[in-house]
């Protein structure tokens, strides 16, 4: 008999234990923050997504559908290399190379930005024509920052030397140099004058059938999302993210998926909440059975 006040499991979306082998998404949280050039506290993101995430009802109207049948296994906490953001780089592409290899959807959850570089390593060790979509405040564009090339800062530069091409939606916020050639800018003018929804079109054009999507929550309007390291006002509202994500899934394969950048506020529960439904949105509208359901 189940007791009435038993607690959910602590896993994503507190779904009842299910065996890594029949799982078809594998939740990987990362709780990394060396690189953090000015509010630190992204160590905290991944057990605070997973906590909000087991007080979600798994039912979703966006959706029409709980799709928690689909098989969330949710690893261990990755422990932290803090000897350089290269050799964490290395054992983050290592574990997404592993969970491609049998066949499963790596969903890593942040930590910092910096471990996109290492998640679409791994994707390149089993990929070889696909796309990185990013959506961020931050163009993340530079060659180095401090004297290194692994950082927070760097992510799309990196990106750049590995997936066949990128697109970045809803920056706001870029350094003086330009991005590289194969990556496509979309910033928050262009998502204002033109609707979000012609936007995703425009990257399903511009990108390959396979896309690796990481999300930094920063892309939100900070009136949504207060909790990241580095806010900038004028971000996406959560409707339109999630019609972004929906469009891009009605042509699209996901091949990955990270949501980075939580940095928790002490009682402040809502943005951690707003992850966890991102997280669940985002996988339904790609491989659940309310994919592309939404009105």
């Amino acid at each position: 008999m189940q007791p009435l006040n038993t607690l959910p499991k602590y896993n994503m979306f507190g779904v009842e234990d299910i065996d890594y082998k029949k799982s078809k998404v594998v939740i990987l949280p990362i709780p990394y923050d060396a690189t953090v050039t000015y509010k630190s506290g992204t160590r905290d993101g991944p057990r605070a997504i997973i906590e909000a995430s087991r007080n979600m009802e798994l039912y979703s109207y966006e959706l029409g559908a709980d799709i928690s049948g689909l098989g969330f296994y949710t690893m261990d906490e990755m422990a932290p290399d803090l000897s350089s953001p290269e050799n964490m780089a290395r054992r983050i592409a290592r574990e997404v190379e592993l969970i491609l290899s049998e066949g499963k959807l790596p969903l890593l959850l942040g930590g910092e930005h910096t471990l996109t570089i290492g998640a679409v390593q791994g994707v390149a060790r089993k990929k070889k024509n696909f796309s990185v979509v990013q959506l961020d405040a931050h163009a993340d564009g530079r060659d180095e920052m401090f004297n290194s090339r692994y950082m927070h800062a760097t992510v799309m530069a990196r990106v750049g030397e590995i997936a066949k091409s990128s697109a970045s939606v809803g920056i706001r916020s870029t350094h003086a140099k330009s991005q590289s050639k194969n990556t496509k800018t979309y910033f928050m003018g262009e998502v204002h004058s033109k609707g979000i929804s012609a936007i995703a079109k425009d990257v399903a054009k511009h990108t390959e059938k396979e896309i690796y999507l990481t999300i930094d929550l920063d892309v939100l309007d900070p009136s949504e999302m207060p909790s990241v390291g580095t806010p900038e006002p004028d971000g996406l509202r959560f409707g339109e993210l999630c019609r972004f994500v929906e469009e891009l899934a009605k042509s699209k394969k996901l091949i990955g998926l990270d949501i980075v950048e939580l940095s928790p506020i002490p009682q402040l529960h809502a943005p951690n909440y707003l992850a966890a439904k991102l997280a669940y949105l985002a996988v339904g509208y790609f491989i659940g059975s309310g994919k592309g359901s939404r009105a």
